[in-house]
């Protein structure tokens, strides 16, 4: 989804720190989203500390990416739920069940599948209404069954697929 930004994201933990006390209007709000201590967070933002662990250091992108360029992420989203879709690539453990005799044993495979409007904008509503990463996951696994497995309904009908061991899973614009 970082496609859609024209500008990248600040590269240092001091800069994404002052970033977001910027955003979030004060440093107990940044460290009340990010799970640490208010001093901590002034202690990232007049360059204390430089190296956040690995947490950390994910927690503070992931909070940056979510408040970076607003209007063009709102508009990318617009686009990609009306009109265009997105693009899933992922290496997950695929199985399916099926009529009796015609269950095939689950592997890994590495797809990475168009999926139509509809499901970016299931998408989008789930992660904006606060769902976990295995309800997002899910939705993703209904539309490559639909558009993949079964050639956007085309074929297989009343094929399950079941969606496991995601190794990585990339969503973009």
């Amino acid at each position: 989804m970082e496609g859609a930004f024209t500008r990248r994201i600040p590269k240092s933990a001091q800069a994404q720190m002052k970033y977001l006390v910027k955003q979030l209007k004060s440093t107990k709000a940044a460290a009340q989203t990010l799970g640490i201590s208010q001093r901590t967070v002034e202690r990232y933002i007049v360059g204390k500390f430089k190296r956040p662990r690995r947490d950390l250091r994910d927690r503070i992108e992931r909070e940056v990416k979510k408040l970076w360029q607003p209007q063009i992420w709102a508009k990318a989203r617009k686009k990609a739920a009306s009109s265009e879709g997105l693009a899933v690539s992922t290496r997950a453990r695929f199985g399916f069940t099926a009529e009796p005799g015609t269950t095939d044993d689950a592997w890994i495979r590495d797809i990475t599948q168009a999926l139509p409007p509809v499901f970016a904008d299931r998408l989008f509503t789930a992660r904006e209404q606060g769902a976990t990463d295995h309800q997002l996951q899910q939705i993703a696994a209904d539309g490559l069954a639909q558009m993949y497995f079964r050639d956007n309904n085309w074929r297989a009908h009343g094929l399950g697929v079941e969606f496991t061991d995601v190794e990585h899973i990339e969503i973009e614009l």
